[in-house]
């Protein structure tokens, strides 16, 4: 049973997760953290940033590691192709449609319409991850205690490096990672 729920949640993700990894984080949150409550909200942040990390779509890299999670390699399997099979059908039908109609303009006017949808998406995703982060109960309450300091730092120190910089956001996802190592334990000694 569990392999049916994983393959259809994933299979909706990768059907209806336009835009690209970013705009499909919304869509996996509330499959996996939400509506089936296989894993918490700050795994989710996580994954978020381990998916980021690893080479490959976010949305496969994300299937893989809820299905492994939750089901095993089995899991991984299943939810990995559940999130890649509408891609495979719909591109290969875009292709073809594409290919034979690429100069009406009815075509051309869908794409376009679907760039602002996409941003919303994106920027939604951005959002709640910023929260989670930032705040200790995952609720924009702007108490001293509930502000994750450490966080919002982290968040800073990276936007800086990332744009005033340049620096490769892998080499700063690195750095940012060993940060925390090093606050925790020294916070832990």
């Amino acid at each position: 049973m569990i392999y049916l729920q994983l393959f259809f949640s994933f299979l909706q993700i990768g059907a209806l997760s336009f835009g690209g990894g970013y705009a499909a984080m919304p869509l996996i949150q509330e499959q996996v953290v939400t509506m089936h409550g296989w894993i918490s909200m700050e795994t989710f942040s996580n994954l978020v940033t381990i998916a980021e990390m690893t080479p490959g779509p976010i949305a496969v890299n994300s299937a893989t590691f809820v299905g492994t999670r939750i089901a095993g390699p089995g899991g991984a399997v299943v939810a990995t192709l559940g999130c890649i099979l509408p891609s495979c059908i719909i591109v290969t039908l875009l292709a073809y449609i594409y290919t034979k109609y690429r100069k009406m303009s009815l075509l051309q006017g869908t794409l376009t319409s679907l760039r602002p949808a996409v941003v919303a998406m994106i920027a939604k995703a951005g959002v709640t991850i910023l929260v989670s982060s930032f705040f200790i109960n995952g609720a924009v309450e702007l108490f001293r205690e509930n502000i994750c300091i450490r966080m919002v730092v982290f968040f800073t120190a990276a936007l800086v490096l990332l744009r005033k910089f340049k620096m490769n956001p892998i080499l700063v996802m690195v750095l940012c990672g060993v940060a925390n190592m090093v606050f925790c334990a020294a916070a832990g000694s």
